[in-house]
């Protein structure tokens, strides 16, 4: 039985996701695909679960922090701010990407 308990734990957890209510009232379903640093501030990368931005892989980032144990997303106003957070995405879109090619080449070793 105790095998069977690793198994569960060992399964990817489901996906988090974030609703996010649109300047025009509307409200949008995002996957969090993940938070992370840049510039000495938390963000927070979103990915919509459906409409023209779902199918044209369209990213959102936002200002991240917990008020009182909750989330809390901020919109993030300045352009320069904006480049240091789309440059610290990519690089971290980059090193998993690259961390996965490493990960199948070592795979494909194996084999």
């Amino acid at each position: 039985m105790e095998d069977k308990n690793k198994k569960v734990a060992e399964e990817p957890a489901e996906e988090m996701t974030v609703t996010l209510t649109l300047d025009d009232g509307s409200e949008l379903e995002c996957v969090v695909l993940t938070i992370f640093e840049a510039g000495g501030r938390d963000y927070i990368a979103l990915l919509p679960t459906a409409g023209i931005d779902a199918e044209e892989g369209e990213v959102y980032l936002y200002r991240y922090s917990e008020v009182n144990g909750q989330p809390d997303l901020q919109n993030i106003e300045d352009d320069a701010e904006y480049e240091v957070v789309a440059d610290a995405f990519d690089e971290l879109l980059d090193e998993q990407e690259y961390d996965e090619l490493v990960e199948e080449e070592g795979e494909g070793d194996a084999q």
